[in-house]
């Protein structure tokens, strides 16, 4: 317990805390993402309506504005969409589904680009020109099209009726390999510079061998900038994946996330229904912005050339 107590007490004194603590963007940013992700871990408990549970949707509310609006329902705050579920708990699921597919594919990007990265930059040689073509040849395309084309091309070759578990899937799969060339990018980058000190020098020297050298003394000292470049990545990836459902190839359509309720709210907005694509639209571009600025914090942190 005293060492835990001591760390956080270097922890609240350290020159990282205090540049954050009197960061007004950064403090607010980091605060609204906290608030976003507590609400949506906590959907089941704080939605007024389980959007899976048929039992409690009645397609007599459908299209129900919200709840201070003429013909509104007090029972549905926000209102309700096209299959009468509550907007509200749609909203509240469907981050909850945005942020975990946008991190676990942010997740799985950093280690296929740590991976491919360290052995591009410590190899060498034809490993580090066949890993590079490659990535120039995800470069040349945007990643919206890498993803589209994957996820074609999986769900045409899986068998059909697997279920959603098998969507999400491929979704994720679908993301991470339109994402994963700038982690390997920087990683080799990163490489190639630590490969070439004294420390590296001095581990051959005695012996070390070259897995001990690239996972033990390399790879902790390129972790700094990649988590940076993660930490922007989370607001890519959860666009992507908005995109995706938002042009149907995403999650199922009967399964809310943001990118599926923009989706429905834009195919009534011209009907005067604008509730069903606003509210969605407006939490989506609070979450990138909360990343993208508390991102933009922590590289300028991170990186003291690039205070000013």
């Amino acid at each position: 317990m005293r060492a835990t107590a001591s760390r956080l007490k270097a922890w609240f004194e350290s020159d990282f805390f205090w540049d954050f603590s009197h960061e007004g963007v950064a403090v607010a940013s980091f605060c609204l993402l906290v608030f976003l992700c507590l609400i949506a871990l906590c959907a089941p408990v704080i939605a007024p309506q389980d959007p899976f549970d048929l039992a409690s949707i009645d397609i007599a509310f459908a299209n129900l504005p919200p709840s201070w609006a003429a013909g509104g329902d007090p029972a549905f705050v926000l209102g309700t969409d096209d299959q009468g579920r509550d907007l509200l708990s749609a909203i509240l699921y469907g981050m909850r589904l945005s942020i975990a597919i946008g991190l676990v594919s942010v997740f799985l990007s950093v280690v296929l680009g740590v991976v491919f990265g360290l052995l591009a930059g410590f190899a060498g040689g034809v490993a580090d020109a066949v890993i590079m073509r490659v990535c120039d040849a995800f470069l040349s395309f945007p990643a919206i099209l890498i993803a589209l084309l994957i996820d074609g091309i999986l769900k045409a070759a899986l068998p059909q009726g697997m279920g959603e578990a098998t969507a999400y899937c491929v979704l994720v799969f679908a993301i991470t390999l339109s994402g994963w060339v700038k982690y390997a990018r920087t990683v080799r980058s990163l490489t190639l510079v630590e490969k070439d000190k004294e420390y590296v020098l001095a581990a051959r020297v005695i012996g070390v061998s070259r897995t001990r050298i690239v996972f033990r003394h390399i790879l902790p000292n390129v972790l700094s900038p990649l988590f940076v470049l993660a930490t922007v990545g989370v607001a890519t990836a959860i666009m992507t994946e908005s995109t995706l459902s938002f042009l149907g190839v995403g999650v199922p359509p009967t399964t809310p996330s943001l990118g599926s309720l923009i989706r429905i709210g834009n195919d009534y907005l011209f009907s005067g229904q604008w509730w069903l694509c606003l509210f969605p639209g407006a939490v989506l571009v609070a979450i990138v912005i909360a990343v993208n600025l508390f991102g933009d914090w922590l590289r300028d942190a991170t990186n003291p050339e690039l205070k000013g």
